[in-house]
């Protein structure tokens, strides 16, 4: 058995555990049902299960949500369409968030699969530094898909002085 305040009252029935717990206005809650004998503790049931909803409420609070968002292309597009292409991809995984680059093919531009490749691979390589590839290029029905997550930097502890 075990106090309000953490220290150890010995080992006792369970009727002179819980005659204890109503004159100091407490209640009776079983912590380890599993060891022998079983161990109890004397607790405000009705605060401890309100602290600890504020304490999962403050760790959601802190999760960020990561979303896949999508970004489609062309086999025959552009290099000015690639650049802002580009630069819609840095600024989702700037945010946080996870990019689904996609080429969709139509009509024969399905016979060159090299071309869609090529192009995913090009997109890879200009966002080396920020993002990484999670998933590989690879065929779907009639589109190649590859997925880009931020890159994990690590945040520098230095403190910049002026000398």
């Amino acid at each position: 058995m075990i106090s309000e305040t953490g220290e150890q009252l010995g080992v006792m029935p369970v009727a002179k555990a819980l005659e204890l717990a109503r004159e100091r206005d407490y209640d009776l809650v079983e912590v380890a049902p599993t060891s022998t004998p079983p161990v109890c503790r004397l607790l405000d049931w009705g605060k401890f299960k309100y602290e600890q909803t504020k304490k999962e409420h403050e760790a959601r609070k802190k999760q960020k949500a990561v979303f896949l968002r999508e970004v489609r292309l062309r086999p025959k597009i552009g290099k000015h369409d690639i650049e802002f292409k580009i630069r819609i991809i840095k600024k989702l995984i700037d945010e946080g968030d996870k990019v689904k680059v996609r080429v969709l093919f139509r009509g024969r531009e399905i016979t060159h699969p090299e071309l869609g490749r090529e192009l995913l691979e090009s997109v890879a390589k200009e966002l080396e530094g920020i993002a990484t590839v999670e998933a590989v290029p690879a065929m779907d029905v009639r589109s190649m898909n590859m997925i880009l997550a931020p890159t994990k930097e690590p945040k520098s502890t230095e403190k910049v002085t002026d000398a």
